[in-house]
């Protein structure tokens, strides 16, 4: 386990952050970015469990996520080869994770009404704080993914499961729009005519 002792070190006033290994890296670094975006949609995610007190299963699931995205920063913030020590192993986003985010939305989808047209952010408190999170997770998929294209030793199962993931809270957003019959649909150029002035 993690002992922290000291909220603030002062080493990083000078711009820069220490990673798990490695050198220190400026705070607008690329990695630094893709993991902070993580804990960033962690965060949006924390405040839909908020909201989720009225669906037990939801808020459960939010929670494992929760766990999940700190394994995610963690895999981000230790960029290089694994480590072979066997008593302390680098955590790596594993397919395991990942194949669980895809059951969850294969028995979410089953009983969500179809889509004919595409969902505007909004309905629940909790639906509308999914979509927060759901934008905020492909956020840090697009930064991860320019992150891998600069540094290969990326894990790709990070990517895989920022994918997966903001295509669950997409899934349980509609859950939470009472089985999608209750989501806020686009009306494509609804507002188009209407007449100035």
């Amino acid at each position: 386990m993690i002992k922290i002792n000291r909220i603030y070190t002062r080493q990083g006033d000078s711009g820069s952050t220490g990673l798990v290994r490695g050198p220190r890296r400026p705070k607008y670094d690329l990695r630094v970015e893709a993991y902070g975006t993580v804990e960033e949609a962690n965060a949006c995610v924390g405040v839909a469990r908020i909201h989720s007190g009225a669906q037990p299963k939801i808020d459960k699931l939010l929670s494992r996520i929760q766990n999940d995205l700190f394994d995610v920063g963690s895999d981000l913030a230790t960029p290089g080869a694994d480590d072979t020590d066997t008593d302390h192993p680098t955590l790596r986003v594993r397919p395991i994770q990942t194949e669980a985010l895809e059951k969850m939305i294969d028995q979410y989808n089953e009983s969500i009404a179809p889509l004919n047209s595409f969902v505007l952010p909004g309905g629940t408190p909790l639906a509308a704080a999914l979509h927060v999170a759901r934008t905020v997770t492909r956020r840090a998929e697009r930064i991860t993914v320019e992150l891998a294209a600069n540094e290969p030793d990326t894990n790709p199962e990070t990517l895989r499961y920022l994918n997966r993931l903001s295509d669950l809270l997409f899934v349980l957003s509609r859950v939470a729009n009472a089985n999608g019959t209750a989501d806020v649909l686009w009306v494509p150029g609804s507002n188009s005519d209407l007449k100035k002035g």
